[in-house]
């Protein structure tokens, strides 16, 4: 640390020379009572733009490839098994 800040935080910080402190500004400008881009941005919520149409948008193929999957899986467990009767393994082999 430079010795500058050590002796700058012993006498506390920089006054303003403006006198205008933003943070007293901010709070007693509150909230904006109507703010004027609310209907241009209203668009971005709404229909299309909509959460839930964008989070469906996001994976357009999942719904299609999880019941693909599900039917294959079905498939190979009802019809694919390998079935086993000792025929040529020998008796030590599963």
């Amino acid at each position: 640390m430079y010795p500058t800040r050590i002796l700058r935080a012993h006498h506390g910080p920089k006054p303003n020379v403006t006198g205008f402190d933003v943070n007293k500004f901010a709070h007693a400008a509150g909230q904006p009572r109507y703010d004027p881009w609310e209907r241009a941005e209203a668009w971005r919520y709404t229909g299309t733009f909509s959460r839930w149409n964008r989070l469906k948008g996001a994976f357009p193929g999942l719904g299609i490839a999880t019941v693909a999957f599900a039917v294959y899986l079905g498939y190979e467990q009802m019809f694919l098994k390998e079935e086993h009767h000792g025929e040529a393994h020998g008796e030590g082999h599963h």
